[in-house]
């Protein structure tokens, strides 16, 4: 988590400036492609809604003028489909600034047995941040996913088998998310 699409120095949660919140995503363009990302995003906020403040605006940030027009064009296709106007903006990435620790992680915190659990495996605050096995844990709590990709994945999450079965009991017989 952190914030990113503004000009303001060194943002923070409570002297953000022109930031939004928003998140990074790492990926690997032989395993998922930009637009494969973009099909998620588009999936996973409500686009047509107005955005109540710039900190908490719908947008999907680019890096480079390729992910700037799949981006453009991923949102046309939205609109034409739907017959409706998607609000979601559209921004150049400037800088992207790592959040406080304390919004790190944040629905994960608040189950301290997983969070400890993986606290032993990422001591170093920076690699339980940007550990994919805690981002991952993060998102089950969170809700997202589904069962069997929890079952494919469980053991190389590094958690216990009683964590891998809390985790389970919470995702109950979800199949996707």
């Amino acid at each position: 988590m952190g914030y990113a699409g503004g000009l303001t120095q060194d943002p923070t949660y409570v002297a953000i400036g022109d930031h939004t919140e928003t998140v990074q995503v790492d990926y690997d363009p032989r395993r998922i492609t930009y637009d494969d990302l973009l099909a998620v995003f588009w999936r996973s906020h409500d686009p047509y809604g107005r955005s109540w403040s710039r900190q908490y605006m719908n947008a999907v940030l680019y890096h480079d003028e390729r992910q700037q027009k799949a981006a453009l064009a991923s949102r046309v296709m939205l609109e034409k489909a739907s017959g409706r106007t998607v609000r979601t903006e559209v921004l150049f990435v400037r800088t992207f600034t790592l959040a406080e620790d304390y919004h790190q992680k944040y629905l994960l915190k608040r189950h301290p047995d997983l969070s400890r659990e993986l606290m032993h495996i990422y001591p170093d605050p920076h690699d339980f941040i940007n550990s994919t096995a805690v981002s991952r844990v993060n998102g089950y709590v969170g809700g997202f996913g589904s069962r069997a990709q929890l079952l494919r994945e469980g053991e190389g999450l590094g958690v216990s088998p009683e964590a891998l079965n809390r985790l389970l009991k919470r995702i109950g017989n979800r199949s996707s998310q």
